[in-house]
C-alpha cells in the first residue's frame, strides 16, 4: 500500500476513539528520529510519550530482545518463575530510590500498574479511599479513570466511575491565585503550602484517615502541564502519611526511568514512597510496567490474587535488563542533566526576548521533562506545535492549559538538541510574529 492508501485504511478500521498528533504512518524509528511511510524524517521530541527514552530500536535493547526470543517468548508468571523476571529485579535493586523498595509485581501497562498499587494499597491497609491530584494523570482504564483528573475528555460518558476516589490541589504556583495575588510574598521557592492544609481539610471532610488508604501523586505531574511541586512540598505529604497511617504512592509511569535527571523523580526530594509505580521508559518500548513495595505490604496478598496473562512478559523483562545496563554504561543522567539545561536556556532565552516573551507565561521541569506554558487566551501552543511539525520535528501539548512539553530521548547528541533548539526557537519566533499555521489534529489537545 501507499502512504495515501494506507492512511485511508487507518482512517476507516482503526477505533476513532484514538487520538492522534497526524495522520503519517511511522515506518522506521532510529535513536532521536522517526520516518514516515512518505519517506519524510522526523526529529522526534516525544519518544512515543516518553517510552523510548534511549531513541528508538537502542542496539543493546534490541540485540537483547532478539536473544530472548529465540529462548522463551511467553513465560507465564501463574505457572513458574521465569529468568528474564529475576534477572530484572536483579537489574532494578539498586536502582531503587530506598532500600524498602525490595518487592516487585510485573505488568504491562502503566494504567494496569497503577490498578496493581490500589489493589496492594487496599488490600494491605483494609481501607478502601484513594486520594489523588487534581491534573494527575493515571490512566484510562475503568479504575484510573476515576482517578485521572488532568482533562475530563478520560472520563466523560463512562460513569458511574470507581467510587472511593478524592482529589486536592496540586502545587502549582503559575496557576496559584495565593500566589498571583501576594506581590511575590509566595511563589515556587515559598510555597505557602495550602495544598497541604487543603489535604488535611479533606481528611476531616471528606475520608478519614480511618477510610483513607493512600495518597497518589506523580511527583512531577504529567500529563497536568510537567510541573514539579515546591522544594518541601513532597516531605511534608509524607509527614501526613505517616501522622494518619495513609500510605504514600509515588506514580512514575512518566517521571521515572531518568527523565528528570534521577533515576526515578522522588529522588530529588529524598522522599521514601511506599509503593512506587513504573511503566513507559522501563523497557524502552516494550510493554511492561509494575510496582515495588516493602516486603511486608506485598505479602499480605494470598497467591493467586495478583498476576495476568502476559504479566511481565519474558522478551519485555529482558528488554529492561539491557535498559538498566544501558543507563549505568552510557552514563545517561549525565546527559540527561546536560542537555536538559541546553534545551531550558534556549526556552529562557526565548522568554527573555522581547519579540518573544510576550507569548511564553512559564518554563519548567526537570531534567529533560521540560515544558512551556504559553501566555493564556490566544492558543499559542497548539500553532508552536504546527510549526515545529512543519520543520519536521515532533512535539506534544499537555494540559487544560496552554502548554508544551518536551520529551527527548535521554541519550539525545549534543548535536541533535541544538537542531532542536533551533526548531523550537524558530517557531516560537514565528508564532509571535502573528504566524498562524493550521492546527493539528489534536489541535493542542494532550494524548497522554
Amino acid at each position: 500500500m501507499s502512504a495515501s492508501t494506507l492512511v485511508q485504511f487507518g482512517t476507516k478500521h482503526v477505533a476513532k476513539g484514538i487520538g492522534r498528533l497526524t495522520t503519517e504512518v511511522i515506518e522506521s524509528g532510529s535513536g532521536s528520529y522517526i520516518t514516515m511511510a512518505s519517506g519524510r524524517k522526523m526529529l522526534d521530541f516525544t519518544t512515543g510519550i516518553g517510552v523510548a527514552n534511549l531513541g528508538h530500536c537502542h542496539p543493546a535493547v534490541t540485540k537483547a530482545a532478539q536473544t530472548q526470543i529465540s529462548k522463551l517468548v511467553h513465560g507465564q508468571v501463574n505457572i513458574a518463575f521465569q529468568k528474564p523476571y529475576l534477572d530484572l529485579i536483579k537489574s532494578l535493586l539498586p536502582l531503587m530510590p530506598h532500600k524498602s523498595l525490595d518487592t516487585f509485581f510485573f505488568w504491562n501497562s502503566g494504567a494496569e500498574a497503577v490498578e496493581a498499587a490500589v489493589k496492594l494499597a487496599r488490600h494491605a491497609t483494609k481501607k478502601q479511599n484513594i486520594i489523588v491530584m487534581q491534573g494527575s494523570y493515571h490512566g484510562r482504564t475503568f479504575g484510573t479513570m476515576a482517578m485521572t483528573r488532568s482533562k475530563t475528555i478520560y472520563s466523560e460518558g463512562f460513569a458511574p466511575l470507581m467510587p472511593g476516589v478524592f482529589s486536592v490541589p496540586f502545587p502549582y504556583c503559575a496557576q496559584c491565585s495565593i500566589a498571583t495575588h501576594s506581590a511575590g510574598k509566595y511563589s515556587y521557592g515559598n510555597c505557602c503550602m495550602d495544598p497541604l492544609l487543603q489535604l488535611e481539610l479533606l481528611l476531616k471532610r471528606e475520608s478519614a484517615p480511618s477510610d483513607t488508604a493512600a495518597v497518589f501523586i506523580e511527583p512531577v505531574l504529567g500529563e497536568g502541564g510537567y510541573v514539579p511541586p515546591p522544594p518541601h512540598y513532597l516531605a511534608r505529604l509524607r509527614e501526613i502519611c505517616d501522622k494518619n497511617n495513609i500510605l504514600l504512592v509515588a506514580d512514575e509511569v512518566q517521571c521515572g526511568f531518568g527523565r528528570t535527571g534521577k533515576m526515578f523523580a522522588v529522588e530529588h526530594w529524598g522522599v521514601r514512597p511506599d509503593i512506587l509505580v513504573m511503566a513507559k521508559g522501563i523497557a524502552n518500548g516494550f510493554p511492561l510496567s509494575g510496582i515495588v513495595s516493602r516486603k511486608e505490604l506485598m505479602d499480605t496478598q494470598k497467591p493467586g490474587t495478583m498476576g495476568g496473562t502476559y504479566a511481565g512478559n519474558a522478551v519485555s523483562c529482558a528488554a529492561g535488563v539491557a535498559v538498566a545496563k544501558a543507563f549505568q554504561d552510557e552514563k545517561i543522567l549525565d546527559n540527561v542533566n546536560a542537555r536538559g539545561a541546553e534545551l531550558r536556556t534556549t526556552l529562557e532565552a526565548a522568554k527573555a526576548d522581547p519579540k518573544t516573551g510576550e507569548i511564553m507565561y512559564d518554563i519548567r521541569g526537570l531534567g529533560l521533562m521540560l515544558a512551556l506554558e504559553c501566555t493564556p487566551g490566544h492558543g499559542y501552543a497548539p500553532k508552536i506545535q504546527a510549526k515545529c511539525m512543519e520543520k519536521d520535528m515532533l512535539v506534544l501539548t499537555t494540559s487544560i492549559y496552554d502548554t508544551i512539553r518536551f520529551i527527548p530521548p535521554l541519550n539525545i547528541t549534543k548535536e541533535d538538541m541544538a537542531k532542536g533548539c533551533q526548531i523550537i526557537k524558530e517557531a516560537i519566533e514565528e508564532v509571535a510574529a502573528g504566524e498562524r499555521p493550521p492546527e493539528t489534529r489534536t489541535r493542542g489537545q494532550a494524548l497522554e
